[in-house]
């Protein structure tokens, strides 16, 4: 696919990096000259240095016949015009745009064809609130990913020591909980002076402790999955109800007016070095968020807000190392689980299973929501997993067994790569948003066997240990009109 993306900072770099990964042709856009030399020399793409919004840019960056563009400058009205050039001048199929501002959302009319032309939105600042807000509901998790409508989840979890499953082979967890529609996909195991690897999974693998364990399930079973392998002998689990946020950025404010929604269910404190910033965070926050002015990794003033009674502190400064050292620190001082916000991928790899229980990177927070428009056949979620190594993938099923490699065919039967977990399916969708909720059946969300059958527009959802291979899950889903 021939893609152009607007922007080489730090979001159009994670897309820049991901994207050409899977063989993409790439051009990056910049007035900056140094920030795209740099890029060219890491990353096997084009640069191109001027405004995006120009068509003489845009036509030498090769608009004349790219498949998508992507959109994410750090002025939303650049994004948006650009997108509009997109269309009318070079008549670009798929138009992406980075957009801070809430307002384009909420009218259709502002962002479609007769509008800026921009066929998704996508707001980094949105897609990380969405994805702590899943954290903060099941604490023990390490990763939340949802599918087919919020129906189904891709759970990651750090196996505990006196966890009712933990020290057990899959297959025992299988006898033991037959009527939870749960699938384990995938094990990164923990080994001395070495990085976490993957462990291929059948019936006779053991979890144990320490391993990080991705599960898809229904919806309705994660608290299951993490009580089998996480919370010490069965005991309850403690909701998240303290919260400390450290800095009152986009993603600190969003975040704090999210979760006042609920009056009364969180303890929120938020901590901010810029006084005028603090003033105006106070005036515009509701007034049960507390707004300290402060170092966000000044031990005094952690301890006199009481951080050792803190469920979860959250360090989301735009400056990796604060959120590194105030994270640790609170971590020490007894926080019970601290998350950090890191742009930079090497920092995450470093500080992933350290004392820092997440190590989150705002680029792949919301890269699944781009990564849907880059994938071929009928894919309606991508989630990047794993610094962007792993993935997970929602695929629909189409077509007849005439035209179709996979419809009217058992599991057994497909020609799937030994590495490809197909994780779940959810059956009984609406194929089209006109249809009533009278003409639909209850959704029903199927642990795959050997012997079952897929069905015309089943939601197949797999886990991917490597990106290589979604190649090859496209190309199985492809209809075609025949396959002979």
């Amino acid at each position: 696919m021939k893609i152009i993306i607007l922007g080489a900072g730090r979001v159009g770099q994670s897309v820049a990096e991901s994207l050409v990964s899977e063989r993409n042709d790439i051009t990056v856009i910049d007035t900056d000259a140094e920030r795209l030399r740099d890029l060219e020399s890491r990353y096997d793409l084009r640069g191109v240095v001027g405004n995006g919004i120009e068509p003489a840019v845009l036509a030498e960056a090769g608009a004349n016949d790219t498949d998508l563009l992507v959109a994410c400058a750090a002025q939303d009205e650049t994004n948006l015009v650009c997108c509009k050039v997109a269309q009318l001048a070079f008549n670009i199929p798929k138009r992406i745009a980075r957009v801070r501002s809430t307002g384009f959302t909420l009218d259709e009319r502002l962002s479609g064809p007769e509008g800026f032309g921009v066929d998704r939105i996508i707001c980094p600042e949105e897609s990380l609130t969405r994805y702590i807000g899943k954290l903060i509901e099941y604490p023990e998790a390490m990763q939340v990913r949802e599918f087919a409508g919020g129906r189904a989840c891709l759970v990651a979890v750090r196996a505990r020591a006196g966890a009712p499953m933990v020290s057990h082979t899959i297959c025992e967890l299988r006898e033991s909980s037959p009527d939870v529609a749960m699938r384990l996909v995938a094990i990164y195991r923990r080994f001395q002076d070495e990085p976490d690897r993957f462990v291929a999974c059948d019936g006779n693998t053991r979890i144990e402790p320490g391993d990080e364990v991705f599960v898809l399930a229904a919806s309705g079973h994660i608290a299951d999955v993490l009580t089998a392998l996480h919370r010490r002998d069965g005991r309850p689990v403690q909701p998240v109800r303290r919260i400390m946020i450290a800095g009152g950025g986009r993603v600190g404010q969003r975040l704090a007016r999210q979760l006042a929604k609920a009056p009364g269910k969180f303890h929120l404190k938020m901590i901010e070095a810029d006084p005028d910033r603090c003033i105006e965070l106070a005036s515009t926050l509701p007034s049960d968020v507390l707004v300290l002015q402060g170092d966000t990794t000044d031990e005094d003033l952690l301890g006199g807000e009481s951080v050792e009674e803190i469920d979860l502190f959250l360090a989301l400064t735009d400056d990796d190392e604060d959120n590194i050292m105030s994270s640790l620190l609170a971590k020490r001082m007894g926080a019970k689980r601290v998350l950090a916000l890191i742009n930079r991928r090497s920092y995450a790899d470093l500080m992933h299973g350290t004392q820092i229980d997440i190590a989150l990177s705002p680029a792949q927070a919301m890269l699944g929501e781009l990564l849907a428009y880059v994938r071929q056949g009928d894919v309606q979620a991508v989630h990047s997993l794993r610094r962007g190594v792993a993935e997970a993938l929602e695929i629909v099923a189409r077509g007849d067994r005439k035209s179709s490699r996979v419809v009217g065919r058992k599991i057994s039967e497909l020609q799937l790569p030994p590495e490809v977990h197909m994780g779940l399916i959810v059956r009984g969708l609406p194929d089209s948003p006109e249809v009533s909720a009278e003409d639909l059946r209850e959704p029903q969300v199927i642990i795959p066997r050997s012997s079952t059958v897929i069905e015309s527009n089943d939601h197949v959802v797999f886990f991917l240990p490597n990106k290589r291979l979604v190649r090859d899950v496209e190309k199985l889903f492809r209809v075609s009109a025949t396959f002979f």
